[in-house]
């Protein structure tokens, strides 16, 4: 009886979690679209962005986060095919390209440092590339942090159903951090 129960409650319970990381998704979409409304403000009150020709490397940090994507995806169909080897293998290259784009946004920092762009100073707009670029790595971290549980699962024994709800929120997550980026890389290049 017991474990009847427990197998009746586990897709309310994949639900309940779901939903929580749709809640996260919609409030950090809010708070990034609050920090690139106070961008806009302060442009318009000082007449100036930031300036800067944005490093190269966050171009192809760019493409890194979008080929993550497309291998994401490439997972989760293998999985649903029934796949898991091949599962396996697109979640180590979502994992790898993640870390790639962690160490493009460092090196990103880095080349902006070095043209006397730091974090804190007297222009908010430049403060606020290393702030909505921060933020949005920490994102990566936790992504990381759902890909390798997919991962993870992909070498354990679970059930079809557990595998396929770690691979849908992974892809939630994963996918949302890849079109905020795009979002928050092509409004710094175009309101600079």
């Amino acid at each position: 009886m017991v474990s009847t129960l427990q197998q009746e409650n586990i897709p309310v319970n994949f639900k309940a979690k779901k939903f929580l990381v749709w809640l996260f998704v919609v409030s950090s979409t809010i708070m990034f679209g609050g920090w690139t409304s106070y961008y806009l403000v302060f442009m318009a009150s000082k007449g100036k962005g930031h300036g800067l020709v944005l490093p190269e490397v966050f171009t192809y940090s760019t493409g890194a986060l979008l080929i993550s994507s497309v291998c994401l995806f490439l997972a989760a169909r293998a999985l649903k095919s029934g796949n898991r080897s091949k599962q396996r293998m697109f979640l180590w290259v979502t994992f790898i390209l993640g870390i790639v784009f962690g160490v493009m946004q460092f090196q990103g920092w880095t080349s902006l440092y070095q043209t006397g762009a730091v974090l804190v100073n007297n222009n908010a707009a430049i403060s606020m590339i290393y702030v909505v670029s921060g933020f949005h790595l920490l994102h990566i971290v936790a992504g990381l942090g759902f890909v390798l549980s997919s991962l993870i699962g992909s070498y354990k024994n679970i059930t079809q159903d557990v595998a396929e709800y770690r691979q849908d929120i992974t892809s939630i997550f994963w996918h949302f951090i890849d079109i905020l980026w795009i979002y928050l890389y092509v409004f710094l290049l175009l309101n600079s």
